[in-house]
């Protein structure tokens, strides 16, 4: 049995959530994803004005004449949201932590998939798999879906985006929208990511919080990384050090948006300090201008 304060706190972001759906992205959501995804049918023969790069080439040779795969559109989507809980998470300076925006942002997506009957799953991970829930519909599902964001123990610190792609594949039979929530405080995972975006389509949503942007001017400040436990001095009285960290930051940020776009993953930015629902809005706004 869940406490009392854990059942409010998930009615909370249930009722918030759910508002947000109805008021902002619901139509943005249908408009962008329902309906883009094309499902193998069956193969027929082939028809003059049917379209050649639809020829089965594998069927026509063994039949001796030209057949065509017929496909139709999908009308039922199934949304995977992979979850960072790394422990890089587990950190804001501003009104919450990354973790805690970041289940947040997982409900808002699972609320937005069960509103237009889709199926949804999560995968949770750090520097391993930690939890798997298959995509499945509706208000239950989903309100457990939350409570796992909201409240899983990971066992692991670090971050293995690659790990959680090829899971994604193992678990998966069909085309998926899928978000993968993180910081993304991990190497190598260009190609991963390359490789499960020509099989589904992969949007990527990062978690910045402002202190990893820029220091603020507060004397020798003794810091400890999360993931490695690694522990340094900084002092950050030192106007060149708080200038070299920011470019630092500003660099980092560029080059990630720069891998995204090389690989054609849309991605949404997102700060612990600022409303993450205009963010999101911008993003639906934008896919359906593109399409």
């Amino acid at each position: 049995m869940l406490p009392k304060e854990v059942i409010q706190k998930i009615r909370r972001i249930q009722v918030t959530t759910s508002r947000l759906v109805t008021d902002f992205l619901s139509g943005n959501y249908e408009s962008v994803f329902k309906g883009r995804g094309m499902e193998f049918d069956e193969v027929r023969e082939y028809q003059p004005g049917d379209e050649i790069r639809s020829i089965d080439w594998n069927v026509t040779a063994r039949m001796g004449h030209p057949f065509i795969k017929k496909f139709i559109e999908e009308r039922q989507l199934t949304v995977m949201i992979l979850l960072d809980a790394s422990a890089s998470s587990y950190f804001g300076t501003s009104k919450r932590l990354k973790s805690e925006l970041a289940a947040e942002i997982s409900a808002v997506l699972a609320f937005a998939a069960v509103k237009h009957n889709d199926r949804v799953g999560l995968i949770i991970f750090t520097d391993r798999i930690e939890k798997f829930i298959p995509p499945r519909k509706g208000q239950q599902h989903v309100l457990r879906v939350i409570r796992e964001a909201l409240y899983f123990k990971p066992k692991g610190k670090g971050t293995n985006i690659e790990d959680a792609l090829k899971y994604l594949d193992s678990v998966t039979t069909r085309r998926a929208v899928t978000f993968i929530i993180s910081d993304f405080f991990d190497k190598d995972f260009k190609k991963p990511l390359s490789v499960a975006n020509k099989r589904h389509d992969c949007i990527a949503i990062t978690i910045t919080d402002p202190r990893e942007m820029e220091l603020p001017k507060s004397g020798i400040v003794e810091l400890t990384d999360a993931e490695s436990g690694k522990f340094f001095q900084i002092d950050t009285s030192n106007a060149k050090v708080r200038r070299t960290y920011a470019e630092k930051s500003a660099r980092k940020i560029d080059e990630r948006a720069r891998l995204f776009g090389a690989i054609g993953v849309d991605h949404i930015d997102i700060r612990t300090d600022k409303p993450y629902i205009d963010e999101m809005i911008k993003f639906f706004k934008m896919r359906k201008r593109r399409i």
